[in-house]
This record gives structure tokens, sequence and C-alpha cells, in this order.
């Protein structure tokens, strides 16, 4: 899993889980997978209801309400979604995607993709 932030110049080249205080975007590498359909009509952690059909996706740090940008590199496919639960719980993943989501980058047939994630807006 690799962690990327755009530096303001206050932080040392070490750094690497944290960023300054307004450095910018955040922006994270690793793998992506979405929600199996037993989870429609659940109450996501955020204490909406998740629905496959909305753009949402669940992210272990994230605060409710941001939105991500996430992209497929492979078909530089992307799609804006929404945080709204915690996730995911299987290790080496770092987004859950509402199957929409999914479907929109084209993750449906091989279930677990790399991606690229980037905070579009912060949660207010």
């Amino acid at each position: 899993m690799r962690y990327f932030f755009r530096l303001a110049g206050c932080c040392g080249a070490g750094l690497l889980l944290a960023g300054c205080a307004g450095s910018g975007a955040f922006t994270e590498s690793g793998k992506a997978s979405y929600y199996a359909d037993k989870f429609n009509g659940r109450r996501t952690a955020s204490g909406t209801v998740y629905r496959p059909g909305q753009l949402t996706a669940a992210h272990n740090t994230l605060p409710f309400g941001t939105r991500v940008r996430v992209t497929n590199p492979r078909n530089h496919r992307s799609v804006k979604v929404v945080v709204t639960d915690r996730g995911p719980h299987a290790k080496g993943r770092i987004i859950d995607l509402s199957k929409k989501a999914a479907r929109k980058i084209d993750i449906i047939d091989v279930g677990v993709a790399p991606v690229t994630l980037k905070v579009i807006r912060k949660a207010r």
C-alpha cells in the first residue's frame, strides 16, 4: 500500500502516513473491492442505508461525507463516490465500492483491482 501527499514545504520527506496541516490533496493507491449483494438495505457505519445503485464507498479513515475520485489505472476510468461506511475489512484493500461505482470503473468481473484514490471534497 502506498500513500502520497502533495507537500506544502512544511513536512519532511520521511512522512508517509500523515500530511501537514493544509498540505493539499490526499491520494492513496491500493486495491479496491465492492460490496456483496447481501449488504443491500443494511445500515452503514454512518447510519445511512447501503444501496448498490448509489455511488458510495467504505474507507477506514476518511471522514463520512468525504467525496473521493477512484480511478482504475488499467483502463483510466474513474468515478466519484461519497464515503458512508468503514472498511474494507480485508487485508490489503483500501476501499470498498458500491456495485454501481465498481461497474463504472469496470472491476465487477475481477472483484479486486488496483485503484488510486484522490479526495476531491472533504466532509464538512
